[in-house]
């Protein structure tokens, strides 16, 4: 058992009775006991008067927990692909500048590139106070090898308190890497970043359970507190131009056998480009299409609209249309002005996805269907008779 009471410092006062939310502690003989059902939490040795210190968790003492007092500030890591920012990364620095300033720290920004340096002055702009750069040539496309090296080593010799990614193709490679490397934890997907008042330790919550309920995950012992930031979720920050910051160059050297993979060739798929997370209007279509040619009249009334075309998953899944357009929790979160739900029933996987959009209109043969609970406008009727209908009343 992880958590270990210290019978001759132990009052028998009840606090970490009223604490455990198992109900694994009993007072016996005036004395705190760990039951079976214990589930080492660490609620009991946070409710345990500071004064007494009667609890600890011996399972942290044999792991060698960091010193945590060490780490500071908020890192972001600037994903750049052919020198130009991924968006997700300027919503991170807003959403970094916010923890950053709850906790009384600076936030920094990590770039990886070769010859990007005008991206440096972009990043200040956008709120860093800091920016770590590495420049070389190993490192002008992703590759994990490099990438986590360089960045496993600033974080060892800088020691930041919290690690920030976006949950993107390169991140969800990167975090987990860099996490095994540190000896630390991560929290993938989240959807919304905390900071605790009272330790100031970084709240991190994501979608549990297939989206039934969300979970907030901290990380008490181990540093730096990492995660990855769904695409769409957070705020830009707003860009002030002239601003500067401090630069730290990192100086990346490699050896052989450092670098496993190489990238030989990069070929662009020749597959519709679609941008979800920054559209402004989006006219997703479901199950409800019947078939794949429902999309066309998506398509026509997204085009009129000067917006992009969506789907749930079920739509991706009966192979309608590619992933690239998928909405919700295993495909893109979106933030539109107005997103437009045609057939989609509305699952909850679906709503993680979309229910943060400005005004959702929702259009379905069903008027029980979830999806009305969420929209701002319901539509009950046959889609193709009322998306037509629409497309009149613009013209």
């Amino acid at each position: 058992m992880a958590i270990k009471i210290i019978s001759e410092k132990c009052i028998g006062c009840g606090s970490c009775v009223k604490a455990c939310p198992f109900d694994a502690i009993t007072i016996v003989d005036k004395k705190a006991v760990i039951g079976p059902k214990c589930t080492s939490c660490g609620k009991c040795i946070e409710a345990c008067p500071p004064k007494i210190k009667a609890i600890e968790n011996i399972a942290e003492e044999k792991k060698g927990a960091v010193d945590i007092s060490l780490y500071h500030d908020v890192w972001v890591f600037m994903e750049q692909r052919d020198g130009k920012l991924m968006s997700v990364s300027v919503e991170l620095l807003g959403e970094g500048k916010k923890l950053a300033g709850e906790i009384g720290c600076r936030l920094c920004a990590i770039l990886c590139g070769d010859k990007v340096d005008s991206l440096v002055d972009e990043i200040y702009e956008y709120g860093a106070d800091k920016v770590y750069y590495a420049s070389a040539p190993e490192l002008v496309t992703y590759n994990t090898d490099a990438y986590t090296k360089v960045i496993y080593e600033a974080i060892v010799k800088y020691k930041p308190e919290i690690v920030l990614l976006g949950a993107t193709h390169i991140g969800r490679d990167l975090g987990p890497c860099l996490a095994v490397q540190c000896g630390t934890g991560l929290t993938a997907d989240c959807t919304k970043l905390d900071i605790d008042p009272e330790d100031k330790k970084l709240m991190q919550t994501r979608p549990a359970f297939g989206g039934n309920l969300m979970a907030t995950i901290l990380c008490p012992q181990h540093r730096p507190q990492m995660s990855t930031v769904r695409p769409g979720v957070m705020e830009k920050p707003v860009r002030v131009p002239g601003k500067k910051g401090e630069l730290i160059k990192l100086d990346p050297k490699f050896s052989d056998g450092d670098i496993r993979v190489k990238v030989l060739e990069i070929i662009k798929g020749l597959t519709e480009q679609v941008s979800l997370t920054d559209a402004k209007i989006i006219v997703s279509g479901g199950a409800g299409l019947g078939n794949a040619d429902g999309f066309k009249l998506i398509k026509q009334l997204a085009d009129k609209l000067g917006g992009v075309v969506g789907s749930s998953r079920a739509a991706v899944d009966a192979g309608w249309i590619d992933h690239s357009h998928q909405v919700g929790q295993t495909g893109t979160t979106v933030k539109p002005q107005i997103y437009f739900a045609c057939g989609i029933s509305g699952a909850i996987q679906h709503l993680a996805g979309m229910q943060n959009s400005g005004y959702i209109v929702a259009i379905n043969k069903n008027d029980s269907a979830p999806i009305f609970e969420v929209a701002d406008y319901g539509i009950v009727g046959d889609l193709y008779k009322v998306i037509p209908a629409i497309i009149e009343a613009l013209d």
